[in-house]
């Protein structure tokens, strides 16, 4: 009895383990059922499987299923509940006891994590490099639009009627250039002056060469405008000083020179346009015969006497107001014919003589710091108020005083407005509690806030460009002429002449705006872009004249790209480029290898880096051919070779025709070759046998071509790239690895055309009779014509086994054909 309980019980434990084991690998819940329940469950079974004619599939899932502890209509209901995924989703984990399929899991959901995170990285870089090329591409464009612009700033889309009508003389030349007459003899005095740059290392008066031009120019106004260039020009060097560009500029001494130029300037047209007035009426005048500025003026007054509301104080000389008389003698720049004046009247005009001594004494007319100050004192509680203009104007000048006052009534005219205000400019600030003008005020004044369209710039454009020179505002002249079609030539050519002498400024990145200041810029100081000017000056006729167009861009030798790149060999890569005068600008090379000099070789002794700059942009552009050429030009024969393989290996399997792309390229790697022949070849091995064997494989396919298939074959054999016989084949799959990508490339194409050539003769031969002549190969003892068939059948084969060894993936259909055509050898 205690055998059968021990017996029972480890049968119950047997049972428990299996329903444990079970329960465990399943995610249903184990089905417990009484025979009540089971009976009842098979008669609903059979009564639904009574009907013949009704689908069983549902019964037999349900008994399958129900084997195994599954309910067919719950399985029905979570099968409804799935959905695909669209996306990639890592899997649903499992469980934890589960390690197989963990690690599965783990792995699955890892690949799908690798291929969706490098799927989303390609479309992103994707996305940036289109973006990049976008943004390159406008920045092409921004720059070539912004080089074709007449100027910048709020008032670049103004229109501005022109009331100037242009003369026929800057009508253009209707010839091939698209210079007129005056750009041509701008361009010859360039011309002229880079010639003695380049021979000589001097550099002549530019100023005064485009003064000749301006002189044979009947136009009063241009010829004004070049004197007064040579005037405010007319600045010594120092001995030693920054060759940065607008560094002379920049010193104090430099800009007190230019305002005494500039008053020079307009006290020497003040008394020339005295003696005109005088000299056309001298009866009324009464000028005499007595030289000199003082009766000058006298006479003047005679004509001319200024209306006054009331009389002039400090009396008369000669039935002439005094301070009147010492006006016009310092408006016309004669300070000894002042003093004239003050002596003979000093005993009325009271501590005013003292000043005036002191002043002329002075090398730069300063008072001392006593005098200063009493004459200011003076000007304040009495001058100020008089009712003499001319009074209250010469205690200006002296003294500086009231720098805010226009004196309106005696500088009705933009030169003596320019005059009185140059000449109350202070440069030494001696007391901070004083009122005094500087030059940056008065710059900001006249350009900022009076601007063009108080001073009508587009109606009188002289006018406001003389308001701007006088006042050292150079560039900001320059960019206004810039803007008038007309006027442009005379703005690029005072540039020019502004750069050379170094009193220009110029901004330290190429690709700024024409006018632009920087952060670290002085009030007053503008920058010029010299190189956006000339270029948008030379696109004009950069393609009818591009001699004329390099000796403008010759003036931005010193300067550099962002980049770090040499502005004229910039422009000059760019003018190749726009105009392909590659032999005219560059040179050209001849047969036998010496090279013939082009337009650039006067101006740069090492000219192979030039070319070899516009070689590498050719390139770029997508240009190769021509860029082999200037490869070559610039001697550098390791990369006109490899990139003329490059350009040999798309078409040695082409067919031949005249002009094409093909012959051309055929005709230029020939000439290549002879001059390798004649001058010397300096490449690396691998390069230039792949350049010989390519032209040997275009003579190859030529006989191909032409159906000359001993020939070809013959070249090939020599030529030892295919095996011919199955003890060639190990030695050709291990020279194949030593081929370039140029030669491998060509390779399903010269298979083809050797097994054709092979199945070509083959069918020769085999359609030949039996006295017809069969050629005799050294493997062929006997010379028989199936012993000749079955050689051929052999070489096809080779090829077979030799496509089937090579370490390099053949096309498919490569592979197939070749099979094919050795198949009908048969």
């Amino acid at each position: 009895m205690d055998m059968e309980t021990e017996g029972f019980k480890d049968l119950l434990q047997q049972a428990e383990q299996l329903t444990a084991e079970m329960d465990s690998g399943t995610d249903l819940p184990h089905v417990e059922r009484n025979l009540a329940q089971i009976l009842e469950s098979g008669q609903r079974l059979i009564s639904r499987t009574a009907p013949a004619a009704h689908d069983d599939s549902d019964i037999k899932a349900a008994v399958l299923l129900g084997s195994k502890g599954y309910v067919l209509p719950k399985i029905a209901e979570r099968l409804d509940g799935l959905k695909a995924s669209t996306t990639f989703e890592p899997l649903e984990p499992v469980r934890d006891t589960d390690i197989q399929g963990f690690l599965k899991n783990e792995r699955e959901n890892a690949l799908l994590a690798v291929i969706e995170q490098t799927r989303k990285h390609t479309f992103d870089e994707v996305e940036r490099h289109q973006w990049e090329s976008m943004e390159n591409e406008w920045e092409r464009e921004k720059q070539k639009i912004l080089n074709t612009l007449l100027g910048s700033g709020p008032d670049l889309f103004d229109f501005q009627p022109e009331t100037e009508s242009m003369s026929s003389e800057t009508i253009f030349t209707r010839g091939r250039s698209n210079l007129d007459h005056i750009e041509v003899a701008y361009a010859r005095q360039v011309f002229v002056y880079n010639e003695e740059v380049v021979a000589n290392s001097i550099r002549p008066s530019l100023v005064d060469l485009f003064m000749d031009v301006a002189k044979k120019i009947n136009d009063k106004s241009v010829q004004d405008l070049w004197e007064m260039i040579l005037c405010m020009t007319d600045i010594p060097l120092p001995s030693s000083y920054s060759s940065k560009p607008g560094a002379l500029r920049n010193s104090k001494d430099t800009q007190r020179l230019l305002v005494s130029k500039a008053i020079r300037h307009l006290e020497t047209n003040f008394c020339q346009y005295l003696k005109t007035v005088v000299y056309e009426n001298l009866e009324q005048s009464q000028l005499g015969g007595v030289p000199g500025t003082y009766n000058l003026v006298r006479s003047y007054l005679k004509l001319h006497l200024p209306v006054m509301a009331f009389s002039p104080e400090d009396g008369m000389l000669d039935d002439q107001p005094v301070w009147a008389l010492i006006y016009y003698c310092l408006r016309c720049g004669d300070l000894k014919a002042a003093q004239q004046v003050i002596t003979k009247v000093s005993h009325q005009l009271g501590d005013f003589p003292s000043y005036f001594k002191e002043y002329i004494n002075n090398p730069q007319h300063k008072l001392s710091i006593a005098n200063d100050t009493k004459i200011k004192l003076q000007y304040r509680r009495v001058v100020k108020n008089s009712h003499d203009p001319f009074k209250r104007a010469v205690f200006c000048v002296i003294g500086q005083c009231d720098p805010h006052e226009d004196h309106a009534d005696i500088s009705d005219k933009i030169d003596d407005y320019l005059w009185l205000k140059l000449s109350q400019v202070e440069f030494d600030k001696v007391d901070s509690g004083q009122e005094y003008l500087t030059l940056e005020a008065l710059q900001k004044l006249l350009y900022e806030d009076y601007g063009e369209n108080h001073f009508q710039a587009y109606q009188q454009p002289m006018l406001f460009t003389q308001v701007l020179v006088l006042t050292g505002q150079f560039e900001a002249a320059i960019e206004f002429l810039s803007r008038l079609e007309h006027l442009r030539h005379h703005a690029v050519h005072m540039a020019l002449v502004l750069y050379e002498q170094n009193l220009l400024f110029i901004p330290t990145s190429s690709q700024a705006p024409l006018l632009s200041r920087e952060p670290s810029d002085p009030p007053g100081v503008q920058r010029l872009n010299l190189a956006r000017l000339i270029m948008m000056y030379t696109r004009k006729f950069e393609a009818t004249d591009s001699r004329e167009a390099l000796q403008y861009f010759y003036f931005l030798r010193n300067l550099k790209t962002p980049s770090g790149e040499n502005l004229f060999m910039t422009c000059v890569s760019e003018l190749v480029l726009e105009t392909r005068e590659f032999e005219m600008l560059l040179g050209r090379l001849e047969k036998d290898g010496t090279r013939q000099p082009g337009a650039i070789d006067k101006f740069c002794q090492e000219t192979g880096k030039i070319i070899e700059l516009v070689a590498h942009d050719t390139e770029a552009k997508g240009m190769f051919e021509e860029a082999v050429t200037l490869y070559e030009l610039a001697k550098n024969q390791e990369k006109a070779i490899s990139l003329m393989n490059k350009l040999l290996s798309k078409v040695v399997s082409l067919s031949s025709s005249p002009e094409s792309n093909r012959d051309r390229l055929q005709k230029q790697a020939v000439f290549m070759a002879e001059r390798f022949r004649a001058m010397g070849q300096h490449t690396s091995t691998t390069n230039s046998g792949t350049f010989y064997l390519l032209l040997d494989l275009i003579t190859f396919f030529d006989f191909c071509h032409t159906g000359s298939v001993d020939e070809a074959l013959d070249i090939m054999k020599q030529l030892k790239l295919l095996p011919f016989s199955p003890e060639e084949v190990e030695l050709r799959v291990s020279s194949f690895r030593n081929y370039t990508d140029e030669i491998r490339r060509n390779l399903p194409d010269i298979l083809l055309a050797v097994m054709n050539l092979l199945h070509r003769k083959y069918v020769s031969i085999r359609s030949s009779g039996p006295l017809s002549p069969v050629p005799t190969v050294g493997v062929v003892k006997d010379g028989g014509k199936e012993n000749y068939l079955n050689y051929l059948r052999n070489q096809a084969k080779t090829l077979i086994m030799f496509a089937g060894m090579l370490p390099y993936r053949l096309p498919g259909d490569v592979n197939a054909r070749l099979v094919q055509i050795e198949v009908l050898m048969h």
